[in-house]
């Protein structure tokens, strides 16, 4: 939008001051158009003035922020019907010609309030799937094992990952009626068996996503690697992860 015709934008937001969703309510507001403004900026000018387009005062908006620099993924919501950090989310783009701007909250994960959701069941798959290294003392705090550039390099994209949810946003497995874990998970269970010390807990975190909810419930729509802001391949990922499991499957027992 040209600087000369700037006007102001009209933003409608989704919202719900007790968590239900059967109760949510579209709210109109208007903000005066900027520069470089994002949806952080624009939520943040509702929050300091909370009247309605219409001039009624309402409770200010509430969203979770911290990083800014789509890093830590709090700041994911649903904008013009797609999901996606609202740091990185300029108006310009997403409003060229004045077109008013739709937010509203995930909708596979409970709603906290407002544009907050709780992504909780992301953090409890991580910790199911076992998504650490296991450091037990065995070996010296020093210099950890030398890892080749090749891996470096595959491990790298994958641990990108800051569990923002678009992912499981946009995965048409991820419902009421599923536990399916959801790509990240089977990500980052990537990920750690890549890691030298890594590999000594793999069958573990293998196991793990072997069961209910696990890599055989991805339905491949492959919507994930569409959303995801950091381009983590991650339906490479569930190949990987499954071609991993068969074989643990197939041949896991002379292991034992």
């Amino acid at each position: 939008m040209a600087e000369e015709n700037k006007r102001p934008i009209t933003f409608r937001i989704k919202r719900s001051l007790d968590g239900n969703r059967d109760s949510s309510t579209w709210e109109e507001f208007e903000v005066p158009w900027e520069p470089q403004m994002n949806v952080i900026s624009a939520l943040m000018a509702i929050q300091r003035k909370p009247k309605t387009k219409e001039g009624r005062e309402t409770p200010p908006v509430v969203w979770e922020q911290a990083c800014l620099e789509e890093v830590c993924g709090s700041c994911t919501m649903l904008i013009n019907g797609k999901v996606r950090q609202a740091c990185t989310a300029l108006i310009d783009s997403l409003s060229p010609n004045g077109e008013p701007v739709t937010i509203e909250p995930m909708t596979k994960f409970p709603l906290v309030r407002d544009l907050i959701v709780d992504r909780t069941r992301m953090f409890e798959n991580l910790k199911r799937a076992k998504a650490w290294i296991f450091i037990d003392g065995t070996h010296s705090l020093g210099p950890g094992p030398r890892v080749a550039p090749e891996v470096q390099e595959e491990a790298y994209s994958l641990s990108r990952c800051m569990t923002c949810g678009c992912c499981v946003e946009a995965c048409p497995n991820v419902n009421d009626a599923s536990p399916f874990m959801g790509p990240a998970v089977l990500s980052q269970v990537r990920l750690f068996n890549l890691h030298p010390s890594g590999k000594m807990n793999a069958g573990e975190r293998l196991d793990a996503v072997m069961g209910e909810g696990g890599v055989a419930d991805c339905g491949k729509a492959q919507n994930c690697v569409q959303v995801c802001p950091k381009e983590i391949p991650l339906t490479e990922s569930i190949a990987v992860i499954g071609r991993d499991t068969m074989k643990r499957a197939l041949f896991g027992w002379l292991l034992k």
